[in-house]
């Protein structure tokens, strides 16, 4: 894999159909709006330009990549980039002295009380997507003080100095500024929240100004409270890692869970210091499959990552380069095999520690995949792909075969409202980071929840999760991921890891809901397939499928639905429309990715950032 050529036929999509895409002479490389990142020590990319450089600090004070992470999820959490400090925490890490890859689960759980049952006598067919009931318990603090304590090298104190700065003040940035405004209303009907997010209350504009200084003060207190037990513990004479637990401890048993309970059920939520108490974060082994000698990783069924394993799984049995890249022979390929595995996400994701299990060995079985593969169509698409049972490819018997046989596509009335409603929540939360170093320390991490309009609890500064409404109350909609106390909702956030011969060559992640693995699947098929750079795959032209089940909101779907960019020519359009499609276009389709390729063939670092947002990358 050399990937430092140039891109073979990014441009070929422009000369028509697919024979002649796949026969034409590789175009002139096309020029990225932005530059691609190179380094020799290191590369910190991440949802805001701020927090990159909070990395970038970490990394010149001798912080290896988790180091650098940590204080990079410290950062964007404090600058309420989709997230906030209650949200929650996933990563992959590989470690250069063991050769492993490490997954950090730092997703929280159902508090005490809700039930199915809770919910539905209020009315509700789902959790709700706001307010004190759609809270978890808060991930980050914890997965964030886990992986420091295990891989990093440096201090709490270090790590959280950039953020503690920007707890006490930093110019806000203008995203920011118009999601809090587009959201004042709702944030008024919550004390804590009115108060720090809308300092000029009465005005015609509430929320604060772009550049104007945003100050947390009750965050910045609930920050250095973590350093101060750590300092505590270190003058009482206990090692590195024993003195970050011990900031663990104070959040999740001490004084700050006191408050953060009390103003959790203040506002009308119910997390308990019990359940503070009993949540932990697990450091697990991740999953992983094969394409075409590249082993990809991703976190388990807890969250949507073996989804895009399952569609590379089904994709290995096609010769996606000789479709061309973006052919509307391709574009159909990818959404079916697409919806195959999304409808296998739909039904069968949930969390491992409650059971029955989720048959993962079945669902990334190669076999399974090849029979999956038998079912697409080549000339239309199905609107009503359904689960397909992996339980034989691993030598079991469904437990929910009934409910498999009855289990359809639900197909919403398109209203205006309807529509506009479910492109509001279908992209929803999460922000990427993304870290590497020389030493061979490589992180990707989506850490997400909490994200504005957020209830703030009590005097903590901490925004609450809003992942509770991931939860399915019935089983027929999705049996493994049935609400339940303690048990982890079924997340979207997805780090993805790529190794050859053993070694990382791709870190890589993005943020945008459902469209996360869409987006990080298109990615690596342009690097891997299409010999794109890391900085043309962050921008090269994507689909996205609202075929599968939304996350958020009334988890609702709409079949044939397929979103391409407005570059798309029209003989690609003509076709996919007579395959069944119905197509909206956009100028940028790629979704905001951060990705580092390791360049084996010359001991660099490459960084791409994608050209819409505001993430941005630093690299040394």
């Amino acid at each position: 894999m050399n990937l430092a050529h140039p891109r073979k036929i990014l441009a070929a999509c422009l000369c028509g159909a697919a024979a002649l895409l796949a026969a034409s002479a590789a175009p002139a490389r096309p020029q990225t709006q932005k530059p691609p990142l190179h380094g020799a020590h290191w590369m910190a990319v991440t949802g805001k330009p701020l927090a990159a450089t909070a990395g970038a600090s970490i990394f010149q004070k001798g912080g290896n990549a988790v180091d650098a992470a940590c204080a990079m999820i410290a950062a964007t959490s404090t600058m309420w980039d989709t997230l906030s400090w209650g949200g929650e925490t996933q990563a992959l890490i590989y470690n250069p002295h063991t050769g492993e890859v490490i997954g950090i689960n730092g997703l929280g759980v159902a508090p005490t009380g809700a039930t199915p049952e809770f919910f539905k006598k209020q009315g509700m067919r789902v959790p709700p997507e706001f307010g004190p009931l759609s809270a978890v318990t808060p991930g980050t603090p914890g997965g964030l003080m886990t992986m420091l304590a295990e891989y990093g090298t440096m201090s709490l104190k270090e790590v959280l100095a950039p953020a503690i700065q920007m707890a006490d003040g930093y110019p806000m940035e203008a995203e920011l500024v118009r999601t809090i405004e587009k959201n004042k209303e709702r944030l008024k009907g919550w004390p804590e929240s009115r108060r720090i997010l809308l300092p000029h209350l009465g005005s015609a504009h509430e929320a604060p100004e772009p550049g104007e200084m945003f100050h947390q003060p009750d965050l910045a207190a609930t920050l250095r409270k973590l350093v101060e037990a750590e300092s505590q513990a270190l003058a009482a004479g206990k090692d590195r890692k024993t003195a970050i637990y011990a900031a663990y401890d104070r959040f999740y048993r001490g004084d700050i869970a006191r408050e953060f309970v009390r103003g959790v059920q203040e506002a009308g939520g119910l997390i308990t210091l019990a359940d503070l108490d009993h949540w932990k974060v697990k450091i697990e082994q991740p999953v992983h499959t094969s394409y075409r000698g590249i082993e990809v990783y991703k976190l388990t069924t807890w969250v949507q990552g073996p989804v895009m394993l399952q569609t590379l799984n089904i994709l290995e049995n096609f010769d996606l380069k000789s479709m061309g890249y973006n052919s509307a022979r391709y574009i159909h390929t990818l959404y079916q095999a697409m919806n195959l595995a999304y409808a296998d996400r739909d039904f069968y994701y949930g969390d491992p520690d409650f059971p029955p299990l989720s048959p993962i060995r079945g669902l990334l079985s190669k076999d399974y995949a090849r029979a999956r593969a038998k079912l697409i169509n080549p000339d239309h698409n199905d609107p009503d792909v359904k689960p397909g049972d992996p339980y034989p490819y691993q030598g079991g018997k469904n437990p929910f075969a009934k409910l498999l046989r009855e289990w359809h596509t639900k197909v919403p009335q398109a209203t205006p409202t309807a529509l506009a409603e479910f492109n509001r929540t279908f992209r929803l939360g999460t922000t990427s980071v993304e870290a590497a170093d020389a030493e061979g320390w490589a992180v990707s991490v989506t850490p997400s929840g909490g994200w504005v309009p957020a209830v703030i609890a009590g005097r903590t500064g901490i925004g609450l999760s809003q992942r509770m409404q991931s939860f399915v109350l019935d089983a027929r909609d999705n049996p493994y991921n049935v609400l339940a106390p303690g048990k982890r909702p079924r997340a979207t956030l997805t780090p993805t890891l790529a190794l050859k011969d053993g070694k990382p060559v791709l870190v890589f992640s993005v943020q945008g809901g459902d469209t996360q693995d869409q987006n990080l699947l298109q990615f690596f098929l342009d690097v891997e397939e299409f010999g794109m750079t890391v900085q043309e795959a962050t921008e090269a032209a994507n689909i996205t499928s609202y075929q599968m089940r939304d996350s958020f909101g009334a988890h609702e779907s709409f079949p044939g639905r397929m979103t391409v960019n407005s570059s798309t020519p029209p003989q690609v359009r003509q076709e996919l429309e007579r395959m069944g499609y119905t197509l909206d276009y956009v100028e940028r389709s790629s979704g905001p990715i951060n990705a580092i390729l390791l360049d084996r063939a010359h001991g660099t670092l490459w960084g791409g950032s994608s050209n819409h947002g505001e993430d941005y990358g630093i690299g040394w």
